[in-house]
Order: structure tokens, then C-alpha cells, then sequence
């Protein structure tokens, strides 16, 4: 009797720990199935946000002996994305304006930045970090430049030059900090809007044709078209805290003219965070187009002694009030 009892004892707890056991395991897999729901809902879908920044510079001097002007400047940062990932889908969209002006004493307000431009890449996963992807990218600038200190010679203008780049290829992207697209068929495409810069053959343009007696035959060109290889590199990191690293390289290699006169757009951007509001930016933009001719003065005596393709190069500090959303 007293073994029966035991027996029974002894089945009945087996039987509470199988359920308990079964319990258990039906609740782990339903806790992994929310979490990999949540994992998904996180990763997939729309991500959206920007960061705007207004820097402002003022310099004042009044009998100051060391000599100088003073000047104010002020220059605005917007930069926004939106991106979309769905399963083997993926669609980065991003937009960067930059605009300054500074004035000086003596001197009327002139432009310290200008830019627009604009990128949609859309991709679809091959193998691992490789995907089948086609990029859009456009930039231009807003407002009139000039050849200062000649303030009424126009040398670029919206659209005036405004290149559209359209590339089609693979983009790996091991990572969220690196991304490499490259390209061997693309198309870009020289917009010059501005007929007086067209007539003279600016950005690479034809220029316009004159007979002998000097009269106008036939107009500038207002676009130019290239066929050849692209590749964009670019790099996103957190060097330490509160201070985040961008790099990004675009070099364009036209098939058809001069293939090793490669064209580089290269930009650097340090964000070193102080506060929620407050922030330091580096930036420095690197530009060679074998297309565009700059004018140089090798005297420094105002006058233009040669034309031809040179290294353009910006750097930017600035400190003000930066905003992320």
C-alpha cells in the first residue's frame, strides 16, 4: 500500500514537472517571438530625422592698433533623411542645405557657403552585405556668385552649375559604418542655366561659336553629358564621446574623355556635441574638376594671369546652436 502511494506520489510530481517544463517553454518562445517582433518593427520600415545648426561669428575693433575689420557671419546647416528598410529592401533619401554670408567693414555682404544637394539610392540585397542598388544624386547652389572683389561679374548661379548624377551598380554595406557604392555605368549630366556662362564655355560646356567679323553663329551649350565609372565611399563613426566623424569620397572617371582625369568631390565633417543645443562643427570640402577652369592671379596684383583646372578646397569652424530631430 505504501508502495503504491509513493508511486503515485512520485507521478504525479513527474506529471507537474512535464507541465510546468511545457509551460515554461511555450512562454521562452513566445517571449522570443515579441522580441524578434520588436526587433523587426525597430529595424524595418521608415527612419526619419535631420539636424539644423546656426553658427554666428562677430568681430569688433574700434582704435584697435594691431589693424583688422570688424565682421559679422552667419551660416546655417539643414541636413535631413529619410530612409526605408522592408525585408531584402532597402531606400536611403537625404537632403543637405548650406548657406553663410559675411560682411565686413568696407565691403558690401558677400556669400561664405552655398549648397544644395540631393541623394536617393534605392537597393536590394544580393549576397550578404552586397546589393543590387541605382543612385540619383543632384547638387546646384541657391544664389548668384561673383568674382570678388568684382561684385558684378556673375560666375555661377542656381543651375549655373547644376550637376545630376544617375549611376547604376552594387553597394556594400558591412556595416552602419561604412558604405561603398560602385558603379561601372553612369551618367552625368552638366546643367548650365545661365547663357552668358554657357557662351563663354563655363563648367565644361561647348562655348559659343563666332564668325570672323565677331558675330554670334551659334549659342553655348546649356548641358553637357559624360558616360563613365562612379564610386562614393563613405564612413559615419563616434571617434569618442560626443564627437562624431563623417567622410565621404565621389570620384567620377569619364569613359569617352581623358579616363585618368578623375573627378573628385571629397567632404569631412567633425560634430563635437557640448550640450543638447550647443555644438562645434569642422567641415573642409576638397573639389577637383578637370572640366573647370579657375582663374588665378600669380602676381596677387588683381589681374588674371592664367585659366585652367585646379584644386578647390573650403574649411569651415564654426560654433553655435545645433537642433537634432
Amino acid at each position: 500500500m505504501r508502495k503504491s502511494a509513493l508511486a503515485l506520489l512520485l507521478a504525479l510530481s513527474a506529471f507537474s514537472a512535464f507541465t510546468q517544463t511545457t509551460d515554461d517553454e511555450k512562454e521562452l518562445v513566445k517571449t522570443k517571438d515579441v522580441l524578434k517582433a520588436q526587433n523587426k518593427d525597430t529595424v524595418e520600415g521608415w527612419k526619419t530625422g535631420g539636424v539644423f545648426s546656426v553658427n554666428l561669428t562677430q568681430v569688433s575693433l574700434t582704435n584697435w592698433n594691431a589693424g583688422g575689420n570688424s565682421s559679422v557671419s552667419v551660416n546655417g546647416v539643414l541636413s535631413l533623411f529619410a530612409n526605408y528598410k522592408k525585408g531584402n529592401n532597402a531606400w536611403d533619401n537625404s537632403l543637405d542645405l548650406g548657406y553663410g554670408i559675411l560682411k565686413q567693414d568696407g565691403e558690401g555682404v558677400r556669400k561664405s557657403d552655398d549648397k544644395i544637394e540631393f541623394t536617393s539610392k534605392y537597393g536590394r540585397k544580393a549576397i550578404k552585405n552586397w546589393y543590387y542598388a541605382a543612385l540619383i544624386n543632384f547638387k546646384s547652389q541657391m544664389t548668384a556668385g561673383y568674382n570678388y572683389p568684382d561684385d558684378s561679374t556673375v560666375i555661377s548661379n542656381f543651375l549655373a552649375p547644376g550637376y545630376a548624377l544617375v549611376a547604376i551598380g552594387l553597394d556594400y554595406k558591412p556595416s552602419d559604418v561604412l558604405t561603398l557604392f560602385i558603379s561601372p555605368l553612369t551618367m552625368k549630366a552638366t546643367i548650365v542655366n545661365d547663357q552668358n556662362l554657357a557662351d563663354a564655355g563655363a563648367f565644361g560646356v561647348d562655348p559659343a561659336e563666332y564668325d570672323n567679323l565677331g558675330t554670334l553663329v551659334k549659342r553655348g551649350s546649356n548641358l553637357r553629358a559624360e558616360y563613365g565609372g562612379y564610386l562614393r565611399a563613405q564612413v559615419k563613426k563616434d571617434i569618442m564621446e560626443n564627437v562624431n566623424f563623417q567622410s565621404r569620397i565621389d570620384l567620377f572617371s569619364n569613359y569617352s574623355e581623358e579616363p585618368l582625369h578623375i573627378d573628385v568631390n571629397w567632404e569631412v565633417l567633425i560634430a563635437m556635441k557640448v550640450n543638447k543645443y550647443i555644438s562645434a562643427t569642422v567641415t573642409t570640402n576638397l573639389i577637383y574638376d578637370h572640366d573647370v577652369d579657375i582663374a588665378v592671379d600669380e602676381n596677387n596684383d588683381g589681374i588674371t594671369d592664367a585659366y585652367g583646372p585646379r584644386v578647390q578646397f573650403k574649411e569651415v569652424l564654426g560654433v553655435g546652436l545645433s537642433y537634432k530631430f
